[in-house]
């Protein structure tokens, strides 16, 4: 049971952290400075799943939908600067911590995390167990290490192509992210 539990969790854990998204989009494009740099990003948004893991775990999934409009269209803008940076070719941060702090506020603000947060975590929590959460955690750091360094090692002489597919996937979600936080408001 426990290795079921586990292996479960390793596979929500790559779910959370695989898709493509605006996180991701910007560990690719900090992973062509240097593996280090786009890890840094990855775990400052593990950073922030184990701040929503606490907060699911504490509240039993409860979320005001006042904070959560203004989740919404901060996350949204805070986006669409971030795109905007990447076209310019100037991320906000030059240094590993301050990776670390981008992928952190990307995935406070990131509505997609935290609705899958107060989705499938709060089942996670409900319904398996401890190895889940375990096995959970073990999947982010898995993709933290696997992935900037599959970008770092093969994207060399696609630089350009990344930064156009980033700039693009986070134009993208920050212009759902705005359209669903004006849906909201606008009730």
């Amino acid at each position: 049971m426990f290795l079921y539990s586990y292996a479960l969790g390793i596979i929500l854990g790559l779910s959370l952290a695989g898709p493509p998204g605006s996180v991701n989009s910007i560990i690719a494009n900090e992973s062509l400075k240097s593996r280090l740099h786009g890890m840094g990003v990855g775990f400052g948004a593990m950073t922030a799943d184990l701040t929503f893991f606490f907060i699911v775990y504490i509240t039993n999934g409860i979320i005001s939908p006042v904070i959560l409009k203004i989740i919404y269209v901060a996350g949204g803008a805070f986006m669409l600067y971030l795109g905007f940076s990447i076209m310019r070719s100037r991320m906000p941060s030059k240094t590993r911590k301050g990776n670390y702090f981008l992928g952190l506020t990307m995935g406070l603000t990131n509505p997609f995390q935290i609705i899958w947060w107060f989705t499938a975590g709060f089942f996670l929590l409900k319904e398996l167990s401890i190895f889940s959460v375990t096995g959970l955690f073990s999947g982010i750091v898995i993709w933290i290490f696997a992935f900037p360094y599959m970008v770092w090692r093969f994207g060399t002489g696609y630089e350009k192509y990344i930064k156009i597919a980033s700039a693009a996937i986070i134009f993208g979600f920050a212009i759902y992210i705005l359209y669903a936080g004006t849906l909201l408001i606008i009730k």
